[in-house]
């Protein structure tokens, strides 16, 4: 094998907000692996100030991995642990190879059923959030995921209360993404005020690797939490497992980019499995490239008939998306076949 490593820079759409900050580019490395006869491509996409594999020297680092890879054929899977953004850009680009367009074969990845999303509302100020919500809910989606932490609290609060008295818990899902914005102190009572409004789940309420005080959040909060940011760098399989006995979370949230590959969700998965924890599967603001392997790996990991919705809708993201066969209908995502 030979292989081919190229950077771009993607655009978002709309200035892409966080309670980290605020991104407007994307710059994501682009991996060829070719046998001669075929080719094919994956997505190394870090996140800076979140990833655990972010380096002055990444391409690099990502060299010296493609070059092990193609003198001996595999990958080499415990030499990437600590490097899962790097991993998962190589495990797609050797399934692409190996494989063609459907990687994972199952019935969304023929083409056959879509995977049910739910819609992402960003942060912004009041009434963009608000007007963005009321967009998703046009759609079609009836599971929607709301960024907080951005703006006062009070109209976060007041924003959640108008979903809910437009639409029952029944009629839309709702789940909520906090960052880590909350401060220890103030969070089981913010959890308490949110409570009255059937959400599904609130993700990373405090800052990640407070283990001791997240475990006692999971403990007393009205509302079920997901671990998202608190994975990452957890990469040894047997800390895996301590950290979810310690904390006991409801769900955990991953996304191969940053909690290891597609190997590393695959063990994450069925150590949370094995204790009772719910999971689903998210993009990490990658291009297409990216998107299309987590969906099927998604599809291949929970089945034909998956009824969660995953977090998948990022494919419109950028003004320069890589073309891939996938479109939302409705508030699934599907792959066409080429």
């Amino acid at each position: 094998m030979t292989y081919n490593i190229q950077e771009r820079t993607l655009h978002f759409k709309q200035p892409a907000g966080t309670s980290r900050g605020v991104y407007t580019t994307r710059k994501i490395w682009l991996v060829y692996l070719s046998d001669g006869k075929k080719t094919g491509m994956g997505e190394c996409a870090p996140l800076p100030d979140l990833s655990c594999d972010v380096r002055n020297d990444y391409e690099e680092v990502l060299e010296g991995f493609c070059q092990k890879l193609c003198e001996s054929g595999e990958i080499d899977y415990e030499a990437m642990r600590d490097y899962p953004s790097m991993l998962f850009g190589l495990e797609t680009a050797l399934l692409n190879l190996q494989h063609g367009d459907i990687m994972f074969d199952n019935a969304f990845s023929r083409g056959e059923v879509g995977i049910p999303i739910n819609g992402l509302v960003w942060m912004g100020n009041y009434d963009e959030m608000l007007q963005r919500m009321e967009e998703k809910l046009e759609k079609g989606f009836r599971c929607v995921k709301l960024k907080i932490g951005a703006i006062d609290f009070d109209q976060e609060l007041d924003l959640v209360k108008r979903i809910r008295n437009r639409f029952s818990f029944h009629e839309v899902e709702l789940r909520l993404d906090a960052n880590g914005a909350f401060p220890y102190e103030e969070a089981l009572y913010k959890l308490e005020l949110l409570s009255q409004y059937a959400i599904h789940s609130i993700e990373q309420p405090i800052k990640a690797q407070q283990w001791a005080l997240m475990a006692e959040l999971c403990r007393e909060s009205p509302l079920p939490i997901a671990l998202d940011e608190e994975l990452i760098g957890v990469n040894d399989l047997e800390m895996k497992h301590h950290m979810l006995n310690i904390i006991k979370p409801r769900y955990i949230i991953l996304k191969p980019s940053l909690h290891g590959g597609m190997q590393g969700c695959r063990e994450w998965i069925d150590t949370a499995r094995d204790m009772g924890i719910g999971s689903w599967i998210t993009s990490a603001l990658e291009s297409n490239i990216g998107l299309n392997a987590i969906a099927q790996f998604a599809a291949d990991v929970y089945g034909d008939h998956i009824t969660m919705p995953q977090g998948l809708g990022t494919g419109q993201l950028f003004t320069d998306n890589i073309p891939m066969p996938l479109e939302i209908r409705g508030d699934k995502l599907w792959r066409s076949e080429r």
